[in-house]
């Protein structure tokens, strides 16, 4: 199985799993980590070991908020040194779900960062593209060419 870390600043971390569960389920093997702002990138780097070290799996997905981050920027220098580990930047709910469904099915790494790619550029959606009402112009109607 795949470990899967998500990591955020302030409580965003727990806040999606917490969500994730109420669709999904309890999961295992699923970790928040919480970037306080009196933290540094060395206490991330000691999160995310903890994290690996504490866990089962042998392989590891880390879901992060914000490409450029404190979080991501920690987890890059964590994966870069590793060939178990990989990150995923934009981590919302719609990517964390798609993701624990596909680890479910035992998806590998590679697979499981494909479909966090996928599900969180999927996961955002614009109303007014998506359901626009349609309209009918009267003056067309009973015209027949």
């Amino acid at each position: 199985m795949v470990a899967v870390i998500v990591a955020a600043h302030g409580h965003l971390a727990e806040g999606l799993i917490a969500s994730s569960a109420m669709i999904a389920g309890p999961q295992e093997d699923l970790v928040a980590i919480t970037f306080e702002s009196s933290e540094g990138p060395d206490d991330l780097l000691a999160k995310y070991a903890d994290a690996v070290e504490k866990s089962p799996s042998d392989q590891y997905l880390i879901l992060v908020d914000l490409l450029g981050g404190s979080p991501y920027n920690a987890a890059a220098r964590f994966a870069a040194a590793r060939e178990d580990a990989d990150v995923v930047t934009g981590v919302n709910l719609p990517m964390l779900i798609e993701v624990l469904g596909g680890r479910l099915t035992g998806g590998t790494l590679a697979e499981l960062v494909e479909k966090a790619r996928t599900a969180g550029a999927g996961g955002v959606k614009v109303l007014s593209e998506v359901f626009t009402p349609t309209t009918t112009d009267s003056d067309d109607e009973g015209d027949e060419l």
